[in-house]
């Protein structure tokens, strides 16, 4: 059966153009170096997050924290979760702040809120952990704090997201935040 030329040329085309089109979808951004290096964003990067923090693109400097970001916005929520299947709040923290700065905290929310040293929300730093108190649960859940008064987290309607701390629906339950103070050596442990 041979197919004449107009058709096999818009087969062509239609197959490169849906090629071109999953590859650039479903490509997202490399972690570069080790966790704990800072290296600099790659410039898509820096400006997709400085437009949504609005901030200037210079500002976003750790780019393995972006990247990391990246690959993780919009994954499900999903208790207990671990993997781009689904994640929990707790997990994404714990999973950020192993793979971007190289510290193991604790799994979950009830033992992540032990090792910080409580911060007023104006001395706040990337990698800070914010805490908010949903269901009348004291530190229920967390996310980590990014720049500008944003946070990501895992939320449970959303997926991972990045939002404002000061954004109404959040920042009622808002409670603590602090930096990583003490990091145990073991690693989980729901």
């Amino acid at each position: 059966m041979t197919i004449p030329f107009p058709r096999l040329y818009y087969y062509l085309l239609l197959f490169a153009s849906v090629a071109v089109l999953a590859s650039c979808h479903s490509r997202k951004a490399a972690m570069r170096g080790n966790p704990g290096d800072v290296v600099v964003p790659s410039a898509d990067i820096a400006s997709k997050y400085a437009d949504i923090m609005n901030v200037n693109r210079g500002d976003i400097q750790n780019g393995r924290l972006y990247a990391f970001i990246d690959q993780w916005m919009g994954t499900p929520y999903k208790f207990g979760g671990l993997d781009k299947d689904g994640v929990d709040c707790s997990g994404l923290t714990f999973l950020l702040e192993q793979q971007v700065y190289g510290i193991t905290i604790p799994r979950n929310t009830s033992k992540q809120i032990t090792v910080i040293k409580r911060k007023y929300e104006e001395d706040l730093k990337e990698g800070d952990l914010v805490f908010f108190d949903f269901d009348g649960k004291q530190f229920s859940h967390v996310g980590v704090y990014l720049q500008n008064g944003y946070v990501v987290h895992a939320s449970s309607r959303r997926g991972v997201i990045i939002v404002r701390l000061r954004d109404p629906s959040m920042y009622k339950y808002f409670s603590r935040a602090g930096s990583i103070e003490y990091a145990p050596t073991t690693s989980t442990g729901n």
